[in-house]
């Protein structure tokens, strides 16, 4: 969850960093900090809060220059956010400085080897352990060198050239001390990491690994990077390589190699970035979450992209890589995701059983991989997620492809480990998703599960007018998305109206029940106040004790086949005086008369309303934390991706 950049090249390394970190801050903002190498001197520089409200501060006050560094936005795991334990971290001789995303789950054993070995830690970060085992096994290379004249092999792995000569395996003998260092550490390491090493000892040499946690390397004219993210390179080069677990890479300014732990040999694929530097700015809005709210018609323009076919009334796939007759032979999926995702997880659920017929189960990633669900042999896995990093979701895929299933995947990020390891899958196309609480990528999903089930609907029992209408539905939907982008101004208003608010709850039943969820999920992530997310059937069998005229209600009550069963429950909140805010469709009078305010929704078909309604949702949420001071696109406590469990 924490961001990583380095950089080694022929600039100023600090003011790259500097940008690179404000680009990753939604991976955490407890602090952030870097090292710069200014000739035989690690220049350390770091500082508790926000980028701009520490970091920058210090870097105004002292300068590091230097032409390569590492730096770290972190999102504290071990260690409260303070000053000491800020990244990057030294090693006991202070030469050798580590940024580091994940958790070493073995750091306390290896904490009180180094203990005895006369190590001094001034942190309680598990990081800090892993640049002094990093140090330490420096040290005996370093020995090792003086006293026999080269270095062990770094078994098994054998460096692979992936630098502008691309395809040169390198003699295992030529390995840089420092990356035979890392290697001997992460031996001995149990848990995640995404990191990176400079030491003072090998100048214009980066060293990084991963393992559970994203890693990329930037191909540069005459320099390159490492990052968490390639939003943080996004200005300056467009050229990465993603690395796979197991990966450690050596990084200079003209080349980079890489090496794998657990292989004979490392894949290094070089890829193009789908998207420019542009889209990862915010613009002429305030927050990239509102920025990325107004996104929506387009992410769903592109969502649909090449996929409608009018004239076959069905949706078509390039990247499924599973023929008909593999999807016809399909008897249930489960669908794993986490957080937002497992909300659009659960729309998931009712398009594809009302339009295919397939059983659908709804499993909470985390939960997915440790209890031993029955899957039968026709089963197949499909995994939600925005980052293609999510470390639950990640797990819950490898779990069912050692179980032997197919396991797809609906992903944002092209080459994420997600996106590479399913067996296929579709793209969300939303384009970089910066705001820590998800919106427009939510929306792609739906959209995306929306197709997929009238694709295996066609399949099966979906006749062609219903699915051609249900196409026609979602075409429709990015003009009719606009025109509630339009109420923006009203639902600010309705969010000044109840900012004073403590509780809220949010009601739906069928397609729109996930979406109520969602609803509240938004207004907890961003502006701190407790809602709850219910079926509204269920209010009757206990939370309704909670209902008094200081807690408002957003009903979810479009015009479909559960209106009157809905306005049943709805008037159940009224009879107790709770405040009802209602969303409905267009040219309904009947809810003007119970509820106190209305947003409207343009008429749409069942299957769609999800889409719709998910988008007023959100600028209200949005306006509520305007209206109460809140970061927005830095909630307290959260983080954009989800990498460690």
């Amino acid at each position: 969850m924490c961001g990583i950049i380095g950089y080694v090249g022929k600039k100023a390394a600090s003011p790259i960093l500097l940008e690179g970190l404000r680009r990753l801050e939604y991976r955490g903002y407890d602090s952030a900090g870097l090292a710069v190498l200014c000739e035989a001197a690690l220049l350390v520089r770091k500082k508790k809060g926000k980028i701009d409200e520490g970091l920058a501060h210090v870097l105004q006050q002292q300068p590091a220059a230097g032409q390569m560094g590492i730096g770290h936005t972190r999102w504290a795991t071990h260690g409260p956010p303070s000053d000491e334990n800020s990244h990057p971290h030294l090693d006991q001789s202070g030469n050798l400085a580590v940024v580091h995303n994940g958790v070493i789950e073995n750091y306390d054993a290896l904490k009180q080897k180094l203990l005895k070995a006369g190590h001094q830690f001034h942190s309680g970060t598990d990081t800090e352990v892993l640049a002094h085992l990093i140090g330490e096994h420096y040290e005996k290379r370093r020995l090792e060198i003086s006293s026999v004249g080269r270095v062990t092999p770094c078994a098994p792995g054998v460096a692979k050239s992936g630098d502008g000569a691309h395809g040169v395996t390198r003699p295992t003998t030529e390995i840089n001390p420092l990356t035979q260092a890392v290697c001997d550490a992460l031996r001995e390491v149990i848990g995640t990491y995404g990191v990176a090493v400079i030491s003072t000892e090998q100048p214009g040499t980066m060293v990084g690994a991963r393992r559970g946690s994203p890693l990329i390397i930037g191909i540069g004219d005459g320099e390159n990077f490492l990052t968490s993210d390639a939003n943080a390179i996004v200005a300056h080069t467009r050229q990465v390589v993603y690395l796979n677990d197991y990966d450690v890479a050596t990084v200079t300014r003209e080349r980079f190699d890489v090496l794998n732990l657990g292989a004979d040999t490392a894949k290094v694929q070089i890829s193009r970035l789908e998207f420019g530097a542009e889209e990862a700015q915010r613009g002429e809005y305030a927050h990239f979450m509102l920025k990325e709210i107004f996104e929506q018609p387009r992410t769903v323009e592109n969502a649909l992209r090449g996929r409608v076919e009018l004239e076959g009334a069905t949706a078509r796939f390039g990247g499924l890589n599973m023929s008909a007759a593999e999807l016809r032979a399909i008897d249930r999926i489960v669908i794993a995701a986490s957080g937002t995702s497992w909300h659009a997880a659960l729309v998931g659920e009712y398009l594809i059983e009302e339009l295919a017929h397939l059983p659908v189960e709804v499993e909470f990633a985390h939960e997915f991989c440790y209890r031993n669900a029955p899957l039968e042999k026709n089963t197949v896995l499909l995994v939600l997620s925005q980052s293609g990093e999510t470390a639950d979701t990640l797990a819950a895929l490898r779990e069912a492809k050692r179980r032997g299933h197919k396991a797809l995947a609906i992903v944002n990020v092209v080459g994420s480990t997600i996106a590479r390891e399913s067996d296929g899958g579709i793209y969300m196309h939303a384009g970089p998703e910066i705001g820590v609480a998800s919106t427009k990528a939510f929306v792609s999903t739906l959209t995306v599960l929306a197709l997929l089930a009238v694709h295996l609907g066609r399949m099966r029992m979906l006749s062609a007018p219903r699915a051609l209408e249900i196409l026609k539905a979602l075409e429709a939907a990015p003009k009719q998305i606009a025109a509630i982008l339009a109420q923006s101004e009203a639902l600010k208003q309705l969010a000044l109206k109840y900012v004073a608010a403590d509780d809220f709850f949010f009601l739906a039943r069928g397609y729109m029940f996930p979406v109520a969820l969602e609803g509240a999920l938004k207004l907890k992530e961003i502006s701190y106040i407790h809602a709850e997310g219910y079926s509204a059937a269920e209010m009757k069998h206990g939370p309704i004790a909670l209902i008094d005229p200081k807690t408002p209600t957003v009903f979810l009550v479009p015009q479909d086949s559960m209106y009157d069963k809905t306005m049943a429950n709805l008037a159940m909140i009224r009879a107790r005086k709770g405040p009802i805010i209602a969303l409905a469709t267009e040219g309904d009078e009947q809810i003007k008369k119970v509820a106190e305010d209305v947003i409207y929704l343009p008429p749409a078909l069942e299957p769609v309303n999800p889409i719709l309604a998910t988008v007023p949702l959100q600028l209200f949420a949005y306006h509520m934390a305007i209206a109460r001071g809140c970061d927005v696109d830095k909630p307290r406590n959260l983080a954009k991706s989800v990498t460690v469990e």
